[in-house]
């Protein structure tokens, strides 16, 4: 299974529907709150080429990008294969 990191927000509809779907998986994860942690927010952005909107998500080594990505790659039977490496 490939490491996956999520940069979130409190109060971030987004962020708790990347999360419910990863966690609905079964998948564990490591987040990143980047108002907890505001140097995280720099980090967030170089990592994911200047985005700065949350979630942002990583499995392994690709930037999958957002919640809607995330979910993309769900209904395209992309994201099992993707977590397994």
């Amino acid at each position: 299974m490939q490491a996956v990191e999520i940069y979130t927000r409190p109060m971030c509809g987004f962020c708790h529907a990347a999360r419910r779907l990863l966690t609905g998986k079964g998948v564990s994860f490591t987040e990143h709150d980047i108002w907890a942690e505001p140097e995280r927010k720099a980090e967030m952005m170089q990592r994911a080429k200047g985005q700065r909107t949350v979630p942002q998500i990583f499995i392994g080594d690709t930037h999958v990008g957002g919640c809607d990505e995330l979910y993309a790659l769900e209904r395209a039977g992309k994201l099992d294969p993707l977590l397994q490496g």
